[in-house]
């Protein structure tokens, strides 16, 4: 006999304990697998180094620290090889829309390659601490085995090279240097040296504080990765780790002629062994992705020249720049984001902002708030923040590359789509919200049945630009008889005791003070296990979408929410969290 067992909101809790294993699977197995090809790569490697005939001598000097520094030097070469993927946003884009690629849960790893590129770039730096570590030793063992303390085979392998005919092993040729000093007269030296440098400046000009607080900065050193990718395809040139040549292998046999180090000159079968730098590799594993981003950046330059008509400025509250845009073959879908330049600011900078217009409306636009160096010029040039309005024709060029694809785009693959904006944040919903708006009037059928809309705001004036949004498709939606397609809570977090005076005398008007909208806003923060458990409860069975825009913070609470009310039966219902991000 089946036992059927009723979900209700009191048990959802208690049948969500599975699902968390289903909802990182998918980002466990990509993380698993770039950590297996790392492990893979560096156990063979030092295996190989460890084991190889013709690095026989060279262990006799250098011991295991040849083995770590080459290891590492692959896993190097193959973390940089990927480092450039996750940022190359014409490709990321190009995945997105191949429906035979990357389907359902893979797909939604595309969206998480911000992470994967951070991830890759920790890897990098972990074996570049192993690299240079192992060099050091390597150096410190070269230099040793030139002195005098130095015998038996270690010194008779450094002393090769001193007479004519003669190939050497150490590049240390005396005892009487500083390596550091010498290695920086080598291609390998100072090479590695600004490698180093410049992988230290982009990291940590990398963090969060840093990119908050000054985002040029942030873009400007990021830009030293040009530097990086020129030294790396140069820094194993000097071919200063040698290994026994293979001709010198057929006439000199290792295992009978290393204890006879002292004869080598006079028994045949031994004789002075020779050799030879290992070929540089690391530019056959980075030249595929550099050529792949330097279309990339190819494209953004040919976008660069297309001209971008500005066909209107609208200054809103709270220090936000509304830009309407019209662009030749300009194709769009709900929640793309594009990348802004403006020359007159800077030749350089771009910056990405998503896109809050539809596909149907013969413009795109963005809504930009001050937030930077940048953004506040921006708005000064085009007259925003109580400045005098200019011309359209007196306004700054600008350029636009895009658009690119972001999580908000699958919205409409799900049954139930839950749509949550912090602040500015809410920026992407406004695309999305209007292209609704669209599809509802053409009645065109969509996947689609249920939209719940969460938008968290300090500031009441922030509520205007977009209050004027929400009264047109409440008051459609109520036309068509379509009111319970969507379901929007708009809440308060800060607010002054006049503010709330003039709340609580007109609380009991049919519409909302602050909005305007029949729905009325809530004052204070989401109950998020409230909010989940009931779609849950109404939703049974079903595939929920969960999308969010905004701080870190509350991003790691909508994705533990998820988790936790999502049924371990694969039947039950399911959501499915997709953040926001550039």
């Amino acid at each position: 006999m089946d036992v059927i067992h009723r979900v209700t909101p009191q048990n959802l809790p208690r049948c969500a304990q599975r699902i968390g294993k289903h909802a990182t699977r998918e980002s466990s197995g990509a993380m698993l697998s770039w950590l297996g090809v790392n492990l893979y790569l560096f156990i063979d490697t030092f295996y190989w180094y460890e084991e190889e005939e013709s690095f026989l001598y060279t262990r006799v000097i250098l011991g295991s620290t040849l083995a770590w520094a080459r290891a590492s030097a692959v896993c190097l070469n193959f973390n940089c090889m990927l480092i450039l993927l996750p940022i190359s946003r014409n490709l990321i884009s190009f995945m997105r829309g191949t429906s035979t690629c990357c389907r359902g849960p893979w797909r939604r790893q595309l969206d998480k390659n911000l992470k994967f590129h951070k991830l890759v770039a920790y890897g990098i730096a972990v074996n570049g601490a192993i690299h240079i570590v192992a060099h050091l030793c390597n150096l410190q063992r070269y230099h040793w085995s030139q002195s005098a303390q130095a015998e038996g085979l270690p010194a008779a392998l450094s002393k090769l090279g001193d007479a004519p005919n003669e190939s050497y092993l150490n590049p240390i040729r005396t005892f009487h240097t500083n390596t550091i000093t010498e290695s920086l007269t080598t291609i390998a030296g100072v090479t590695g040296l600004v490698l180093s440098l410049a992988l230290i400046l982009i990291m940590t000009s990398s963090t969060e504080f840093i990119r908050q607080v000054s985002y040029e900065l942030f873009w400007y050193t990021h830009h030293v990765f040009i530097i990086f990718f020129i030294s790396l395809a140069f820094h194993g040139a000097g071919r200063i780790v040698r290994g026994q040549t293979p001709e010198s292998q057929l006439q000199h046999n290792v295992t009978f002629c290393r204890d006879r180090y002292a004869q080598w000159q006079t028994v045949a079968p031994c004789p002075v062994p020779q050799f030879s730098g290992k070929e540089p590799s690391a530019w056959k594993w980075v030249l595929g992705p550099v050529v792949l981003y330097a279309c990339e950046r190819m494209m953004r330059l040919w976008r660069f020249q297309q001209e971008v008509l500005i066909t209107k400025v609208v200054s809103h509250p709270s220090g936000v720049l509304e830009l309407h845009m019209k662009k030749r073959n300009f194709k769009m879908a709900p929640g793309q984001y594009i990348l802004i330049q403006c020359p007159t600011i800077s030749r350089l900078e771009w910056h990405p902002f998503t896109l809050t217009s539809a596909p149907q409306e013969n413009f795109f636009s963005v809504h930009i708030r001050v937030a930077g160096d940048w953004t506040e010029a921006l708005c000064q040039a085009f007259g925003a923040e109580g400045q005098a309005s200019k011309e359209l024709w007196s306004l700054p060029r600008l350029a636009v590359d895009g658009p690119f694809g972001t999580p908000l785009t699958d919205v409409f693959h799900y049954p139930v789509s839950v749509c949550i904006a912090a602040g500015i944040g809410v920026t992407p919903f406004a695309s999305l919200l209007k292209s609704i708006w669209y599809k509802c009037e053409s009645q065109t059928q969509m996947k689609l049945s249920k939209v719940y809309f969460y938008w968290i705001c300090r500031d009441p004036k922030a509520f205007e630009w977009f209050a004027d949004l929400l009264l047109s498709l409440e008051t459609f939606m109520s036309e068509q008889g379509k009111a319970h397609f969507l379901s929007y809570h708009i809440f308060l977090t800060g607010w002054d005791e006049n503010q709330a005076v003039h709340i609580a005398l007109h609380w009991d008007e049919s519409t909302d003070v602050i909005t305007g909208l029949k729905q009325k806003t809530f004052y204070g923060r989401p109950n998020w296990n409230n909010e989940f458990r009931q779609m849950a409860y109404a939703h049974p069975g079903s595939s929920i979408g969960v999308f969010f825009c905004g701080p870190k913070a509350l991003s790691k609470m909508l994705q533990r929410m998820c988790r936790l009310y999502s049924s371990a039966d694969p039947m039950g219902v399911h959501f499915y969290y997709n953040k926001e991000s550039f």
